[in-house]
């Protein structure tokens, strides 16, 4: 039983270092910038 009880803390620890981890770094999103670039179609 003790070794349960010491395997669960265990995984609570690392999933709350986990949760600290992506909230450092799951924000990583992408500058947006608006991007004007002319097509030119060809007409057959």
């Amino acid at each position: 039983m003790r070794y349960i009880l010491r395997g669960l803390i265990y995984l609570v620890l690392l999933g709350a270092v986990a949760l600290v981890v992506y909230a450092y770094v799951g924000d990583l999103s992408p500058r947006q910038e608006e991007m004007i670039l002319p097509v030119t179609i060809g007409t057959d």
